[in-house]
């Protein structure tokens, strides 16, 4: 099959022949039909998300199944998917608690001592997330397959996995924001629109955007955004102030991952709100807040990881709402590109001149 290799941090992806092992008990070879790019790919990219190289990135997929291990009962060959990077074992404490995102098993990767899941001539490949889906085909635990409807299509579908997902959980499920709430949330990408939908969706009174480029603010308001802030123009936090009159917000979702934006979510807050951070914060970097206002102001700082998402759940009750016509999603695409245009596309994302961008495979 082909697929994009990334092998040095400062060089392009290359298309390159790469062979995919036949599935194990519990794995699942999918036909990859949609890939989105995504900042954490693109974190890998520039150096700033450690990973083992050479690897093939993508985790944001939706395909069709082609084969199964022998002890894999959740999906079928023919089964439309969505891959989310959510594995989970079924059996541990965060699982049978509701939190599936927090269990991570080791099972969900092939072990040292097995045969590498992709090889190319001879030399194994990581897979990003467990996944590795900018490739024709992905060979992914079966614990990170949902089946969906056949008639949701592709390219939408493949956004449902993360970006979708971690911003519409964010607002819906971390921060489960309340009818005649107000939120505000920062960075306006694929998952901060996800966020402003989700917390209109939730019946949010007032859905603050702030963002620094005019493109992206403006599709905020498209997503439910009743006010938008340009951060380029203006000190964020200030400006929510004066909007709610010196009261600040309910909740307010980070959808960036820098420490500064997270900081300024938190000064956002009114008394009793809660900073939920969406973005991925670079490792050994920290978040500074002053702690007595922790205290006095009973205000929360807390993570959200992939949304708080429940796969086999909310992935398929996410479809039904895209197809309900509440959750946006196609609106979310900027563009559609074949696989030979990976490195372009991913420049473009860098530049922020895009919302999310998708690898379309054709038959």
């Amino acid at each position: 099959m082909k697929a994009a290799v990334f092998r040095e941090i400062g060089k392009p992806m290359q298309i390159e022949e790469v062979a995919v092992a036949e599935p194990g008990p519990r794995e699942v070879l999918v036909r990859v039909k949609a890939v989105g790019l995504c900042h954490s790919d693109l974190h890998v990219i520039d150096g700033h998300l450690p990973a083992a190289l050479p690897i093939v990135l993508g985790h944001e997929a939706a395909g069709i199944v082609e084969r199964v291990g022998s002890a894999v009962t959740n999906v079928k060959p023919g089964d439309h998917v969505i891959a989310n990077l959510v594995f989970h074992c079924g059996h541990c404490q965060h699982c049978l608690s509701g939190h599936p995102n927090r269990c991570m098993p080791p099972e969900a990767r092939r072990g040292a001592g097995e045969a590498p899941r992709l090889t190319a001539n001879g030399q194994p490949l990581e897979q990003f997330c467990g996944t590795g889906s900018f490739a024709e085909y992905m060979l992914v635990h079966d614990s990170g397959c949902v089946a969906i409807r056949h008639d949701m299509p592709f390219d939408c579908a493949c956004l449902i996995s993360c970006g979708v997902t971690t911003g519409f959980g964010a607002a819906t499920r971390t921060a489960n924001v309340h009818p005649g709430e107000t939120v505000v949330v920062i960075g306006c990408g694929g998952v901060g629109l996800a966020a402003v939908n989700g917390a209109a969706v939730a019946g949010a009174r007032r859905v603050i955007a702030v963002d620094r480029i005019p493109m992206k603010l403006e599709m905020a308001k498209k997503f439910g955004a009743t006010d938008i802030i340009d951060a380029s123009s203006c000190d964020p936090v200030e400006a929510v102030m004066a909007l709610t009159e010196n009261w600040g917000v309910d909740h307010a979702i980070e959808a960036i991952g820098l420490p500064q934006t997270a900081q300024q979510a938190y000064r956002m807050l009114a008394r009793g709100g809660t900073a939920t951070i969406a973005g991925v914060i670079s490792p050994g970097v920290n978040i500074e807040v002053p702690g007595i206002t922790l205290t006095i102001g009973e205000r929360a700082i807390q993570g959200s990881y992939m949304g708080s998402v429940r796969p086999p759940i909310d992935i398929p009750r996410y479809v039904e709402l895209y197809m309900q016509g509440k959750l946006k999603v196609e609106e979310l695409i900027s563009q559609r590109n074949p696989l030979s245009r990976i490195n372009e596309a991913f420049e473009e994302l860098a530049r922020g001149s895009v919302a999310r961008s998708v690898i379309v495979f054709d038959d």
